[in-house]
């Protein structure tokens, strides 16, 4: 089977006790053995797509896109993470968008080189680079229109996918809050205070990430994720899919990771709009607290959902991941392991 695979997993792990200080004192050394450990884990327990756990970075999203041409981090000025004092920070485009050097393809050749899965990387969507801030956080001086910036957006994502494949890489995830936040009537309003129609931003969103797959290498599978927020265990949306499931679903990736660990998101019904052939992989056990989902549950949520597309199109994984920062969520390694080996066991039993 090709990715997404049945039992598959978002792309963070919990990082090990040390690494958050040898990535400050850029201890390569400390890193790279960490990554082999936690791929090692991976392999020993089933799974068939294989991350570096995001060790190499610090942030799902700011790591890459501030590597990009045009792009700094600023302070995060919109909705908040609940339960935390600490909020992540947000890019910012201060200049022209462009990809001019490869962006963490050695960190995906490093793990290319330690396993004969296949090795899973992900990076920010494109919709990353305007959802938190908006117009209110992209240069009027170097895009007075937005239709240039999309533009400089979809290339320079189209030159990272063709950097990622002449490294080797077949499975690619863009993960992408951006569908999933707009169905909170909270985060909509504070698009229009950042000068943003709401109404338009998921098609706008669907169209750029549509450009930036157009032509995409031979051979590569590319997914997308989406959830509500996800920081040392905190949200910040909620709300079903119904408001964006068409635009989000014309998303020409292969499968799609949709959150459903909980009431925020809603019920399986937005499912109907999911195109055949395309897998829905459903994020049923949650990476934000430690108690294991039971077995029984887990299959019965997958029956609900299979009422409303095929049992084939379907697949199984954690809502996020366990660590989408170098924070990491409540819980621990092991609470961790056991979750994503119910997954595995799940999966087993339902698509024999």
């Amino acid at each position: 089977m090709k990715p997404p695979f049945r039992a598959d997993h978002v792309g963070s792990l919990l990082r090990p006790p040390g690494l958050a200080a040898a990535r400050k004192n850029q201890d390569r050394a400390f890193q790279e053995q960490a990554i082999r450990q936690v791929v090692a884990k991976q392999e020993a327990i089933g799974l068939e797509a294989v991350t570096d756990g995001e060790f190499s970075r610090d942030w799902w999203h700011l790591d890459f896109m501030a590597q990009l041409d045009g792009v700094t981090v600023a302070q995060n000025p919109g909705p908040k993470f609940g339960g935390t004092e600490e909020q992540p920070p947000i890019p910012a485009v201060t200049g022209k968008l462009a990809y001019s050097k490869p962006v963490m393809v050695d960190d995906f050749s490093f793990l290319k080189r330690l396993t004969k899965r296949t090795a899973k990387f992900t990076i920010p969507s494109p919709s990353m680079l305007h959802l938190r801030g908006g117009r209110a956080s992209i240069s009027k001086q170097a895009y007075p229109d937005l239709q240039e910036f999309w533009h400089d957006a979809a290339a320079a994502y189209r030159a990272a996918l063709a950097a990622f494949a002449e490294a080797g890489c077949t499975y690619l995830q863009l993960d992408d809050v951006a569908f999933s936040y707009l169905c909170d009537p909270r985060i909509r309003d504070n698009c229009r205070r950042n000068g943003d129609d709401p109404d338009a931003l998921p098609r706008i969103y669907a169209d750029t990430i549509n450009r930036a797959l157009h032509g995409r290498p031979a051979g590569m599978t590319v997914t997308m994720h989406t959830c509500r927020g996800n920081f040392k265990s905190a949200w910040v949306a909620e709300g079903g899919y119904e408001p964006v499931a068409e635009a989000m679903f014309s998303c020409d990736v292969d499968g799609f990771f949709m959150e459903f660990d909980s009431a925020r998101a809603g019920g399986f019904e937005p499912l109907r709009f999911l195109p055949r052939g395309k897998k829905a992989v459903l994020g049923l056990v949650t990476s934000k607290s430690p108690e294991l989902e039971p077995k029984d549950s887990i299959r019965k949520r997958i029956e609900e959902a299979a009422r409303h597309v095929p049992l084939e199109d379907l697949c199984l994984s954690p809502q996020c991941g366990f660590s989408s920062t170098h924070h990491g969520n409540q819980l621990t390694q092991d609470e961790q392991w056991r979750k994503l080996e119910r997954v595995i066991e799940v999966s087993k039993e339902v698509w024999r």
